[in-house]
């Protein structure tokens, strides 16, 4: 048996065909990243030999590119190059994640839980669902990166619907809209203190906390899922070709005994969160910040990855167990071996990528750019609107080479901080304009980690799908995302309201 589901088969368009052409040009990631070292090392040399600095506005000091080619270069790359791939972050968080969602999809937890949603979710209101949850899982941070989108694709399945519109909708809500929050996560706090900081360089009384965007981000969850669910009902699923899915794929009615496994599941489910909230909840609770007794920043949210795969164990199990799909404790890691194995092409990749990092960071490339860009857009005396979108376009860019958000602010602060704050406005809000930005391009970064992990999930749906045709299909996302966005904080703006708590775009008179 096989499930067919059928789409209209719609041409995607001129510049979708060219996306995907010239896309597929693009060598294999894991030989693009080994060219974009070869490149980097020639520029530092050449950035080098023509000693070029730029002033740090953060601390006035000369920032200048380190040779990769010369001696002290050298030096240091050989007795780096294991250290730079094994401790590469992203990489231990990733496979850990996918060990715990490994074990509950081998066991069949997830194909369970999907089917019972269906029976409770509209096949037409599913892209809402799949977005919907993607934003709320923001507050997993990068783990929701791993784990939402073979889920977004499994819903669409269970409810009939093409899996790949499934995943593009879910990678857009966790990626594009990463910095659109229902709940105060880490990312507020990261960004919320770089500006405070930076607004020391006008004024020591300024204070931007965790919240003050919590207003504007929390409502852009509700406009970003109906923009993101009708691109993905209206133009993404009516231009892809029809999808006939193997008997691994087929979702069908659950039996009784899957039934009990649900239900294990849940008492586990139930069992682990009371236990988690034990350890968080009151007074003094040992995951809470040792110093403040704050719940963010805590070891709760620094844990968070490890606490989501001890979760997926924990019901993976209790569902495996209920099911009989696991016997004895020697069959748990022999379910592991599967989901590992589906990684090694994502380990390859990442090999090169961890090494074109760790020397873009040592030769302080990164730095060199987007001070560069930044003194430029200064000494062009750019103020008001355009500063605005010089700041939006900007991040975007940088966020093109610079995986961390907070490390591209911590740049871009000390220099548009105090430049918004001259103007009238309030420092929480460049840094609203700068998250709007940054998260929107998320999914087409090629310094992103997760890239390669994206472009294997949609290989599971499309064997014959390469890095132009990854692009094809989540391009219109991002420009989805932004444009809407900016709309959005135009009325925002116009309309005169908060951006948080009592805080508002323009500084008090």
């Amino acid at each position: 048996m096989s499930e067919a589901v059928s789409t209209s088969g719609k041409s995607p368009g001129k510049l979708f065909t060219w996306i995907e052409r010239v896309g597929n040009k693009v060598p294999n990631p894991f030989l693009l990243f080994v060219w974009l070292i070869v490149i980097l090392m020639i520029a530092t040399a050449v950035i080098s030999w023509l000693d070029l600095a730029v002033k740090n506005p953060a601390n006035g000091e000369l920032v200048r590119v380190k040779n990769l080619l010369s001696i002290e270069g050298l030096q240091w790359i050989f007795p780096n190059i294991i250290k730079n791939f094994s401790g590469f972050t992203p990489l231990g968080a990733i496979l850990a994640l996918v060990i715990g969602a490994g074990l509950a999809e081998k066991v069949g937890l997830l194909q369970s839980l999907m089917v019972k949603m269906a029976s409770r979710v509209s096949r037409r209101y599913a892209s809402y669902m799949v977005l919907f949850i993607a934003f709320f899982s923001h507050i997993s941070s990068d783990a929701a990166l791993v784990v939402m989108p073979p889920l977004g694709a499994l819903i669409f399945i269970a409810v009939g619907r093409h899996p790949v519109a499934g995943l593009l909708a879910a990678i857009a809500g966790v990626g594009s809209g990463f910095t659109a929050n229902l709940l105060i996560v880490t990312t507020d706090v990261l960004l919320s203190g770089i500006s405070t900081e930076a607004a020391k360089a006008v004024s020591d009384t300024v204070h931007v906390s965790v919240i003050d965007n919590w207003y504007f981000m929390a409502s852009s969850v509700i406009v970003l899922t109906i923009a993101g669910a009708l691109l993905t009902d209206k133009f993404i699923e009516p231009r892809l070709p029809a999808w006939e899915g193997g008997t691994g794929e087929r979702l069908a009615e659950l039996t009784p005994e899957e039934n009990r496994g649900l239900k294990a599941a849940g008492i586990a489910a139930l069992v682990f969160i009371g236990l988690m909230a034990l350890l968080v909840v009151p007074e003094g609770a040992p995951l809470r910040n040792p110093k403040t007794g704050a719940i963010v920043p805590s070891p709760f949210i620094q844990g968070i990855v490890p606490i989501i795969i001890l979760f997926f164990f924990a019901v993976a199990i209790a569902y495996g167990v209920a099911t009989k799909q696991i016997r004895k404790a020697d069959d748990v890691p022999k379910l592991l071996v599967d989901p590992m194995k589906g990684m090694a092409g994502f380990i390859v990749m990442v090999f090169p990528l961890s090494q074109f990092v760790a020397f873009f960071n040592w030769s302080n490339m990164g730095k060199f750019m987007a001070i560069g860009l930044t003194d430029l857009i200064e000494a062009a005396g750019v103020s008001g609107a355009p500063a605005f979108l010089g700041l939006m376009f900007l991040s975007a860019f940088l966020c093109m080479f610079i995986a961390s958000g907070s490390a591209i602010w911590s740049i871009l602060a000390p220099i548009f901080v105090p430049m918004f704050m001259l103007l009238g406005f309030h420092p929480a809000f460049a840094q609203l304009i700068f998250r709007i930005a940054d998260s929107s391009v998320i999914p087409l970064a090629p310094m992103s980690p997760f890239l390669p992990l994206f472009l294997g999930f949609l290989q599971r749906y499309r064997k014959d799908a390469q890095l132009g045709t990854y692009y094809m299909l989540i391009f219109p996302y991002p420009v989805v995302f932004i444009i809407t966005w900016i709309i959005f904080l135009l009325g925002w703006y116009a309309l005169g309201l908060p951006i948080g708590p009592g805080v508002y775009p323009q500084m008090p008179g």
